[in-house]
């Protein structure tokens, strides 16, 4: 087609979608030559195209697709076809998640954002897991009207996948820790990997036996036959299913497609239906097992998956070493109890009433600061002269003519060695040691050293008090800020009146100047009302004290819905009390109708389109405490989001007026007395507020 200049720069620095859409025939296409295409549509193309970040144009009720050189990865095989393309018949497989989003946004222009949503593309030849965090916006016409759909985009399908990834390793690692035996390692780690079908469709652990002839299953999780799954697989077997003396020689892992009872080896890792790999004992060449899992149909098996899956046997060879290790010294157990001086903790033994030390294994003397040669057959104040001055000789004294055992929790002891004073904290246990008649002839002390504990526990307490330090000038700003910013809204409004004055009456009257204007005092106002909630944060921080009364909280709750009512008929709304007979509490009365009203407030604010507003209050009374719940059936709360929720200025919907900050005021209130509140949310069934109250 012949192109002029104006057509021309529309597609210039558009890379190679810009040469792209340069050369297409669009004299063929319904929307026909670009020189005379709507302004906004060329000047959306052209800053798209000159755009590092995934960006698309869906234009006209059909939607035709324009997309610049970043969104090319998103197409995939689609590219090159899908340049002037119905975004309809382009996306047909993801159309019933998207098509929705799109059609509301042509029909009334609201904008659509999304994180990390999960749509099944086929872009490669099958339908792939992908995510996408994106924003979609309606695109105009010159005239103003909706026309077509922009799109700002970006995957994040490697983020999500890795993050998946990494909790499983995370979970398997902390699972396989705690085992004992195979049996418990292989189980283990299948009911936790079962826990990701998403990456592991199906998992299978094999150990190889003693004699290195056959591998014995010992887990299985997923969705796998049972014919996958023998108990027994022989590695001189023709008939084998799974080709595990294959792996004996290669040493490689090997992929496979699934037929029925059949696994049949693939050389082309893209696409296999499951993996072998091999177990190696840690740091040997030995195999020891085999780890077979299902490959994920909706992902490619890459770099990323084969690492995944690296690591993942990864662990559960060291778990096998450290189970086949601790198995082993199981075996010794006896024997080593009886050589106690291997023993990780401090163990001495001391005779009559001199306290002769009769034995010291190496665990007291490293405690002692001395050399065990130093210490058999003499007095413990001989070998420890500190310990009498500091209270440790009327220990065992009591020990030794009461028969009661002393326990002892960081018990500090000063220590003098080369002329240095050294202090070290023990837990330790004086216990009676008896004759065979009973009689009390010395004492058993058992002693381990927790000098480096006690340490990091002051200085976390010292961290500690340097935060409260630091909370209490954030304080003292947030006070300070409230205060000193009233003084400068207060003279941005009378400037603003005052440049009313000066505007001609015509001027003034304007459509423009009075847009402008509401804007600004829209803006002041809502600049007031943060002010304002910022005096409330900052007088409940800072208040010392707070005018305390008898209060009935059923009487409160009874006045905040008659405030409601207005608010509680326009939405249709149901409110059912549940009240105690005993309801009195001694409180601030400012404070705790700012804790009913807020929490009626928020249910009454975020109640869901698609049902009628319930909402159920209900208090119980205890000897100690007073509690409130309320409860409503609105649009709850992602379950990552519940702590979030307390936090000054955090807003989780933002239909709906306010300045976040309502909550954050309750849990000070509530905490300030010595009280908890607890949240239990659901998205799009609804949140449950309980507070308890100390009488």
């Amino acid at each position: 087609m012949i192109q002029n200049s104006e057509t021309l720069n529309i597609f210039r620095g558009g890379g190679q979608m810009g040469a792209l859409m340069q050369s297409y025939d669009w004299e063929s296409h319904p929307l026909g030559d670009p020189l005379y295409w709507p302004e906004s549509l060329k000047n959306n193309i052209r800053l798209m195209l000159n755009s590092n970040f995934p960006m698309f144009i869906w234009w006209s009720k059909e939607l035709y697709m324009f997309h610049n050189d970043a969104y090319l990865p998103a197409l995939g095989k689609k590219h090159p076809k899908a340049l002037g393309a119905s975004a309809r018949d382009m996306w047909s497989e993801i159309w019933d998640d998207i098509g929705g989003i799109v059609e509301n946004i042509l029909q009334r222009g609201e904008p659509f954002y999304a994180q990390d949503m999960l749509l099944y593309l086929e872009r490669k030849g099958f339908a792939e897991e992908t995510y996408w965090t994106f924003s979609y916006s309606p695109a105009f016409a010159d005239s103003g009207e909706i026309n077509g759909v922009f799109c700002a985009c970006n995957e994040e399908t490697s983020s999500v996948l890795t993050q998946r990834r990494l909790k499983t390793l995370k979970d398997v690692s902390d699972a396989l820790a705690q085992v004992k035996t195979m049996e418990q390692l292989a189980e283990t780690a299948c009911s936790i990997l079962s826990q990701n079908t998403y990456d592991l469709p199906f998992n299978l652990i094999y150990f190889c036996n003693s004699v290195g002839s056959a591998a014995i299953l010992g887990g299985t999780s997923g969705n796998v036959a049972d014919t996958l799954a023998p108990a027994v697989i022989d590695f001189t077997s023709a008939d084998a299913v799974w080709p595990f003396a294959q792996i004996l020689e290669t040493r490689q892992p090997m992929y496979l497609r699934l037929s029925g009872a059949a696994a049949e080896v693939v050389s082309d890792d893209s696409v296999p239906d499951a993996v072998i790999w091999p177990i190696f004992k840690p740091s040997e060449d030995s195999i020891v097992g085999f780890y077979v899992s299902g490959i994920s149909p909706r992902q490619e098996y890459d770099e990323d998956y084969k690492g995944f899956h690296s690591l993942l046997t990864g662990h559960i060879a060291t778990s096998i070493a450290s189970v086949k290790a601790r198995q082993e010294i199981l075996k010794r157990q006896e024997y080593l109890n009886e050589i106690f001086q291997q023993a990780p903790v401090g163990i001495t033994m001391l005779r009559g009433s001199n306290y002769i030390v009769d034995i010291a294994n190496p665990g007291v003397c490293e405690i002692w600061r001395v050399n065990q040669e130093e210490t058999i057959g003499k007095p413990i104040l001989e070998v420890v002269p500190e310990a009498k001055e500091q209270g440790f000789l009327a220990l065992l004294d009591g020990v030794l003519h009461t028969g009661v055992p002393f326990v002892a929790n960081e018990q500090p002891l000063v220590l003098e060695r080369n002329g240095q004073q050294e202090t070290v904290y023990l837990n330790f246990v004086y216990h009676p040691l008896r004759d065979e008649q009973g009689f009390v002839t010395g004492v058993i002390a058992v002693a381990i050293e927790i000098t480096e504990q006690v340490k990091a526990r002051k200085e976390i307490e010292s961290i500690n008090k340097e935060l409260l330090a630091t909370n209490a000038d954030l304080d003292n700003f947030v006070y300070s800020a409230s205060h000193d910013l009233k003084a400068p809204i207060h003279n941005i409004e009378g400037l603003v009146d005052e440049l009313k004055e000066y505007l001609p009456e015509e001027v003034l009257a304007s459509e423009e100047v009075q847009q402008l204007t509401s804007y600004i005092n829209n803006s002041i106002e809502r600049f007031k009302k943060v002010v304002v909630d910022l005096t409330k944060v900052a007088k409940i921080q800072r208040e010392a004290g707070v005018e305390i009364a008898k209060l009935d909280l059923n009487s409160i709750i009874e006045e905040v819905c008659l405030d409601f009512k207005p608010d509680i008929t326009a939405a249709e709304a149901t409110v059912k009390t549940d009240l105690a007979a005993d309801a009195t509490i001694y409180f601030s009365a400012k404070n705790l109708r700012s804790i009913v009203y807020n929490l009626i407030s928020n249910a009454l604010k975020y109640t869901s389109p698609d049902r009628a507003p319930h909402i159920a209050i209900a208090t119980e009374s205890t000897p100690t405490h007073l509690g409130i719940t309320v409860t409503d059936n609105g649009l709850g709360l992602r379950e990552t989001d519940i702590d979030k929720i307390f936090t000054m200025f955090k807003r989780l919907h933002d239909h709906v007026e306010g300045s976040g900050i309502g909550l954050y005021i309750v849990k000070r209130i509530i905490e300030n007395a010595g009280g908890t509140i607890e949240v239990k949310t659901e998205l799009d069934k609804g949140t449950t507020f309980r507070v308890q109250l100390p009488k």
